[in-house]
């Protein structure tokens, strides 16, 4: 990854300023982390000078910077009233750290600045980018405004992709389905962590093969030449995004419908279970395409092809949840 001599020092302030927000005991210390997260962020979106970066800098640094005043001044609020218990205070935090994390209802600038990044930063965007204002959320009262946003993020999430030709806009609505997955299991910390993990390692993955293969719109992955190896580990990894058994994508999804079972919230889960098979359907429309479309490379050529060693990790991660499964048998 070619990246400039400035571009270190961001990530490395990047990497700071979250953990400035996960280690404060405060509202103002925990807001001080994200201004930094946002003006850290910025400079690495806008690396290459051109248009798509400069126009999606300037929708991130409008988002967050409103998101952030909502932010603050209900801290202020709270401070001025001495710290009486407000519900509606607590409402407006939460609604201000939804809209930093593109949640929906709050969720249109989300694809919008994701079309018009590279991959590098999208990837940031959907992982990183979502640990400190999801940790600040742990620590709230839950409300109703995040029972309701996780029934718009699952359901816009899933239903905003089927349309999609851009692979990086498909993805943004992606990250706000598993974003609404994530919401339902807030309340406990180590289960949400779990479930960032594993998804931010298979986002990664995946978003790092498009990368490598300068894949952008859905019309270009039946055209390259990618060996069958590299095809079936693609294949593999949209079918673990989207959560089916028996691959890793499957075992957070397997975790929060337990501990939402657990909460008899059966409604939402049954709910989410659905809206997860149709972000299946237009994960399996990318790789139909793929498979069934013409393909410029001849197949015989691909019998004594080397497995480059991304394919062969992507591979092993993916299918690692049956050996996960054997293991705790022991």
């Amino acid at each position: 990854m070619n990246m400039k001599k400035s571009s270190w020092l961001f990530m490395l302030t990047l990497a700071i300023s979250t953990m400035i927000t996960l280690s404060s005991n405060n509202w103002i210390s925990m807001w001080i982390g994200l201004e930094l997260n946002m003006m850290s962020f910025i400079p690495l979106i806008v690396d290459k000078i051109n248009k798509s970066s400069s126009e999606a800098a300037m929708i991130y640094f409008l988002v967050q910077s409103i998101s952030s005043m909502l932010l603050i001044m209900m801290v202020m609020l709270l401070l001025y009233k001495y710290l009486v218990i407000n519900n509606n205070i607590f409402m407006m935090i939460n609604i201000s750290l939804l809209i930093k994390l593109g949640a929906a209802p709050f969720h249109m600038w989300l694809p919008e600045i994701m079309s018009k990044m590279e991959w590098s930063k999208c990837i940031i965007l959907m992982t990183w980018q979502k640990i400190a204002p999801l940790f600040m959320m742990s620590n709230l009262n839950t409300s109703s405004i995040i029972n309701l946003s996780i029934i718009w993020s699952v359901g816009i999430g899933s239903l905003g992709g089927i349309n999609q030709s851009s692979l990086r806009k498909m993805m943004g609505y992606s990250s706000i389905n598993h974003l609404g997955w994530m919401l339902a299991i807030n309340k406990s910390m180590n289960l949400w962590i779990i479930y960032l993990m594993i998804y931010s390692m298979m986002v990664s993955l995946m978003c790092m093969m498009f990368m490598n293969y300068k894949m952008y719109f859905i019309n270009q992955v039946s055209s390259m030449n990618m060996s069958d190896t590299e095809k079936i580990s693609l294949f593999i990894m949209m079918l673990s995004m989207g959560g089916l058994p028996p691959f890793i994508g499957f075992l957070p999804k397997w975790m929060t419908i337990q501990s939402m079972m657990n909460n008899y919230e059966i409604i939402m889960i049954l709910f989410m279970i659905m809206c997860s098979l149709i972000t299946l359907m237009y994960y399996l429309r990318v790789m139909m395409n793929m498979y069934l479309s013409y393909n410029s490379s001849i197949k015989w050529s691909n019998i004594y092809y080397k497995i480059k060693p991304l394919t062969f990790f992507t591979m092993m991660i993916n299918l690692s949840l049956p050996l996960i499964l054997v293991l705790e048998m022991f």
